[in-house]
């Protein structure tokens, strides 16, 4: 049996397919010419790689031949406005309707597609857990790569309604092995460095790369077809986020929280600057926003029809700060 796995090369995909190659499966992997493999590494050598991209039909037309199964893992992730609202549509939409389109068109046998939790929205009232039965509704709390997730579903939806066998699965915020300066590693990184300002006030639902590949797989095996499972291990403040990831590096973490309106100030300003010398800003609304909220979400799904089990917090940032070295 050969499977495809898109989205190979970063963290999440990566693990996946050291996970795949340790069960002995047959993996093919869709790649950029341009694709740094280092987080594959020994398994770089051990996958066949065709040369493509999402947003291009005809390489997934390629790719996904005599293809049984599909992980679509490749996803474009961003905030602010520094990032390209188109790029995330014709990534994150338009890159899943392709992927859809070529299995339904070579005959794929099953899909299962990498969404994220803010597919499920975020409700203006933060009271009620969030799970997969959430009601996705317009929302100033939903950023544009929310959004691009939740049409990705829709795709997905799609593709079940023409015949395909598709499930989705929305991980938490993932930490593990990352490039520098890339994903959730970013935030050891500055706690590192001791670069980072504050704590902001609110929390989220947390995970570990290696649990997020586990449950891609079980979802493979036991999903129901169009369903959701939320993988998350853990609902924390971004207090205990930061200060059990600070721990693990051996550094003290900041000793103060972020004052919301201030750092709202900050983030405008840097958006200013930015529009100005036409680079990123250093923190934009949307993030200010978001991190100064509590969500929590239910993994009671996942546990229950996949048999999915996580890892504590603490050893995932174990993990991460045995990468930064």
């Amino acid at each position: 049996m050969k499977v495809l796995v898109t989205g190979a090369t970063g963290m999440v995909g990566a693990e996946l397919t050291r996970q795949l190659l340790a069960e002995g499966v047959d993996v093919r992997i869709l790649r950029r010419q341009s694709s740094d493999v280092s987080l594959l590494g020994e398994a770089a050598s051990a996958v066949e790689h065709v040369i493509g991209d999402v947003t291009d039909a005809a390489s997934l037309t390629e790719a996904t031949r005599g293809v049984a199964h599909i992980y679509h893992c490749a996803a474009f992730v961003g905030m602010g406005p520094g990032v390209s609202r188109a790029a995330l549509d014709d990534v994150n939409v338009g890159g899943t309707a392709n992927v859809v389109n070529a299995a339904l068109r070579n005959g794929v046998s099953r899909l299962v597609h990498t969404s994220s939790m803010a597919a499920f929205g975020r409700p203006e009232s933060s009271s009620d857990f969030i799970d997969e039965n959430t009601t996705w509704y317009t929302s100033k709390n939903n950023t544009a790569y929310a959004r691009s997730k939740y049409h990705a579903e829709l795709e997905v939806l799609r593709g079940v309604a023409e015949g395909l066998e598709a499930v989705m699965v929305n991980p938490a915020l993932v930490f593990g092995r990352a490039r520098p300066g890339e994903n959730t590693r970013e935030i050891a990184e500055k706690i590192k460095a001791e670069k980072l300002p504050g704590i902001p006030r609110g929390g989220t639902a947390v995970v570990d790369a290696r649990d997020v590949a586990t449950g891609l797989r079980l979802a493979m095996l036991n999903g129901r077809t169009g369903e959701r499972y939320f993988l998350g291990a853990e609902n924390l403040s971004w207090a205990s986020i930061i200060t059990t990831l600070a721990g693990a590096i051996g550094v003290a973490p900041p000793a103060r929280h972020v004052n919301p309106s201030l750092a709202m100030a900050i983030a405008v300003a840097s958006e200013a600057v930015a529009l100005v010398t036409r680079s990123h800003p250093l923190v934009s609304r949307e993030t200010v926003r978001i991190a100064n909220r509590t969500y929590r979400y239910s993994n009671r799904k996942a546990t229950r029809e996949l048999g999915w089990n996580h890892r504590s917090f603490a050893e995932t940032a174990a993990y991460v700060a045995g990468s930064l070295t």
